[in-house]
């Protein structure tokens, strides 16, 4: 555990794996942080690779910025972050909210990227009734604490027959959600309701991308993942069968085989 300037925000982050690895940052979702790769890491620095999992700011252990959190200032962030590492270049992935900043990073910063993974998440900007629905949470997140929401998504977070069958790992992704501090969910959420159409940067990219779904995933599906690989010119799609829109959780071995398999071509 680090605790490095990003964008002005200390982020607190693993940086693991030998020194002289290939390096992926790993960018958790919402409302996550980045314990939730630890079957990843395991599997990334066992294999060679240099794996950086920061928490965002507002999640996990780095600091809480009231107000909003642009994607484009989380995207910030983890530049400021990687140049602070002198890392220039990396492989970048994320899923659900970081797979969008994971764009962002793309957007803002194409330089730094040498691929890209993209699990469970959507390029597609927020429409108004969204951005209503993600303003209202934040809210309701302020109001109420974490625990409530927690409770009504979970069932959405893992596929359905998940939380019955890995009641380990659906604890664990409850913890994590109940852990966040409900001022830095909700600057996210405000940001998210700001979100731009990242298909016109994505449609130009020339960097390989890794483009993963769970199966079973309600907030992403499968439809959504195949549009996102279909606009990406140097892509590859797999479906993570038995899983929800956290696959690399829910069906971790699977999820890092298909993960290895990508790098190990670049």
């Amino acid at each position: 555990m680090n605790p490095q300037f990003g964008n002005g925000v200390p982020l607190i982050f693993d940086d693991l794996g030998p020194r002289d690895g290939a390096p992926v940052i790993l960018i958790h979702g919402h409302p996550f942080n980045r314990t939730m790769w630890a079957p990843q890491t395991a599997a990334l620095t066992a294999a060679g690779y240099r794996v950086i999992t920061p928490d965002l700011r507002g999640y996990g252990e780095s600091p809480v910025v009231p107000g909003k959190a642009l994607l484009a200032d989380l995207a910030d962030d983890l530049a400021a972050l990687l140049a602070r590492l002198g890392i220039e270049q990396v492989v970048v992935g994320g899923v659900s909210m970081g797979g969008q900043i994971t764009m962002e990073v793309r957007l803002r910063h194409p330089g730094l990227v040498r691929a890209m993974v993209l699990s469970d998440t959507s390029p597609v900007p927020e429409t108004q009734a969204g951005a209503k629905i993600r303003r209202e949470t934040a809210e309701r997140l302020i109001a109420e604490g974490m625990r409530p929401y927690a409770e009504e998504v979970i069932d959405k977070m893992l596929a359905p027959y998940n939380v019955t069958a890995m009641p380990g790992t659906a604890a664990r992704v409850s913890a994590m959600m109940c852990a966040t501090d409900p001022e830095g969910a909700a600057a996210a959420l405000r940001g998210r309701a700001e979100r731009p159409d990242y298909r016109p940067v994505l449609a130009g990219a020339v960097e390989p991308c890794l483009v993963l779904v769970g199966a079973d995933d309600v907030y992403t599906p499968v439809a959504e993942a195949e549009a996102l690989h279909a606009l990406l010119p140097h892509s590859v799609l797999t479906v993570i069968e038995g899983a929800g829109h956290l696959p690399g959780l829910e069906r971790p071995d699977a999820f890092n085989r298909a993960l290895l398999d990508f790098l190990s071509g670049l």
